[in-house]
């Protein structure tokens, strides 16, 4: 894709997030920002109006279901990718449920991040 996108890290985990970075960089993306919990991510998807959300599911303080419900209340053609673990499978499904467009589960190919990433905003 020529389009440079434009993509908002929100995960707990420091390694997450610098492994989300080299993902994102590798593919010629920019990251936008990062958060560590939902509340976070409110905040920094107002002021930066990313192209995409990677969302983690459990953090502190607000956790990524929570997260994704505010936003879409907000931001309706948000862009949310959730991140998670294979035992979170009912939690993507509710996040899904309340706007998530995909999801992705760790551990991850880069490849795979790309594919859903294109697939993602080829449907917006």
């Amino acid at each position: 894709m020529d389009l440079k996108v434009r993509v908002l890290i929100v995960d707990d985990s420091i390694l997450m997030r610098n492994k989300l970075v080299k993902i994102i960089e590798s593919l010629h993306y920019e990251v936008a920002g990062m958060a560590q919990d939902g509340e976070e991510a409110l905040r920094k998807f107002d002021a930066l109006l990313p192209d995409i959300v990677t969302m983690d599911i459990s953090m502190p303080n607000m956790n990524g279901l929570q997260a994704v419900e505010a936003i879409i209340a907000k931001h309706p053609n948000a862009n949310i990718i959730m991140v998670s673990a294979l035992n979170q499978k009912k939690m993507v499904l509710r996040a899904l449920e309340k706007g998530a467009k995909h999801f992705i589960i760790k551990p991850f190919e880069v490849e795979r991040f790309k594919e859903v990433v294109e697939k993602v905003l080829w449907e917006m």
